[in-house]
């Protein structure tokens, strides 16, 4: 345990036609070093998580930071960039950073503005955390590219629009208490398994109900050192990160198995020497529905075609045996693409020091995260841990 996050700010997701990248990241970053009781000064390096894409017409985003207070003035800051596991990507660098020395304090801020882009336009730029070349033309854009993986998850292993719903009803009930959530509304069980006017099918099998939120949104930690962190008012130590790249074509891999989320658990685990038994909570990439049902597979949380049982038998439900995505998950909190693993890192943080408000989980000791980039491509787990 060598880097620990010790303040955090999260703003509301949502549509937030008020704001720009430029005033979220502001916010953000001004918000965690408030949270974290430090000075702007005292920060050594600066890392922006932002897809971008074509989202924003400000491309060159990492001065922005500086935008926050004029002490930043001359910071080392970079923005770094993988898919819909940006924010990971940053935070991840963020930790290498203090594990070398290089830096003492690191200010890690994730940002997005997708809701101000024509909706033709949202599909065409998230289609480019495809494959192009062999997924381009896929209809329904990025949806499009799952639908196609739920398609074939169910030729193989059955019909599993239950256990698609069951994971959307439960994100969706665990987002009403999520105060940073876009959608704070417990839409049912029923309403998510039927086809209806309001709950089209977007993409193969899977209906609205199935597929994250656009979004706009911020969020930001402050990494340290354990000795420093132990000084500090509160401290989430890192046991352990892992990063696992895949190809990226979906034609030269399984795409049932999510090869590269396996690997990125199986080292993440080992390294932090615990097994997910141990683990009081994990937050998950359910950008859609099929894939927080994979996700249980590659995690180890159930056998290959068997995801479905985690849920339906209530596993992974607060109280569960492994409680998913207690904040809602992509699906309900939102996804504003670099600033989502930012977001997963920053709740994870709350949760284990006991700042996590009607989100709280009792006993909450041990907590997983895994966020992926396109279509389990980029693999980020970091397994979590209150240093005090």
């Amino acid at each position: 345990m060598s880097a620990a996050i010790v303040g955090w700010s999260h703003l509301p997701f949502g549509r937030l036609s008020d704001e720009t990248v430029e005033s979220l990241i502001v916010k953000a970053a001004n918000g965690a070093l408030a949270d974290a009781g430090i000075d702007a000064a005292d920060v050594d390096e600066i890392v922006l998580g932002h897809f971008n894409a074509g989202f924003s017409a400000q491309d060159f985003t990492a001065s922005l930071v500086l935008q926050a207070d004029p002490a930043l003035r001359f910071k080392p800051a970079t923005r770094v960039e993988n898919a819909c596991a940006t924010g990971s990507a940053a935070v991840h660098q963020g930790v290498r950073a203090v594990h070398s020395g290089a830096a003492r304090f690191v200010l890690v801020v994730g940002v997005e503005q997708m809701t101000t882009t024509p909706g033709p336009e949202i599909g065409q730029n998230l289609l480019k955390a495809s494959y192009l070349a062999e997924e381009g033309d896929i209809p329904a854009g990025f949806a499009g590219v799952f639908g196609k993986i739920a398609g074939a998850y169910f030729q193989k292993y059955g019909d599993q629009s239950d256990a698609l719903a069951a994971i959307a009803a439960k994100n969706h009930k665990n987002g009403v208490k999520n105060p940073f959530a876009q959608m704070r509304k417990d839409l049912g069980y029923d309403f998510c398994r039927t086809e209806s006017e309001k709950n089209p099918f977007v993409a193969g099998p899977l209906k609205r109900t199935d597929c994250s939120l656009v979004s706009d949104g911020a969020a930001a930690i402050v990494l340290t050192n354990t000795e420093t962190a132990l000084g500090m008012k509160k401290a989430v130590a890192f046991r352990s990160t892992a990063h696992a790249q895949d190809f990226l074509p979906m034609s030269k891999r399984d795409i049932l198995k999510f090869e590269g989320c396996a690997t990125a658990w199986d080292r993440a685990l080992k390294s932090a020497g615990v097994t997910l038994d141990d683990l009081s909570f994990v937050e998950t990439h359910d950008c859609f529905t099929i894939a927080e049902l994979i996700e249980y597979e590659a995690m180890g949380l159930a056998p290959e075609g068997q995801g479905a049982k985690a849920v339906l038998e209530g596993w992974t439900e607060v109280g569960g045996k492994l409680p998913v995505n207690v904040s809602g998950g992509l699906k309900a909190k939102g996804h504003p693409i670099g600033a989502t693993g930012v977001s997963m890192h920053a709740i994870t943080a709350m949760q284990l020091a006991g700042e996590a408000g009607d989100m709280q989980l009792p006993n909450a000791e041990i907590g997983g995260i895994f966020n992926m980039g396109g279509a389990a491509v980029a693999n980020y787990v970091s397994v979590l841990q209150a240093l005090k």
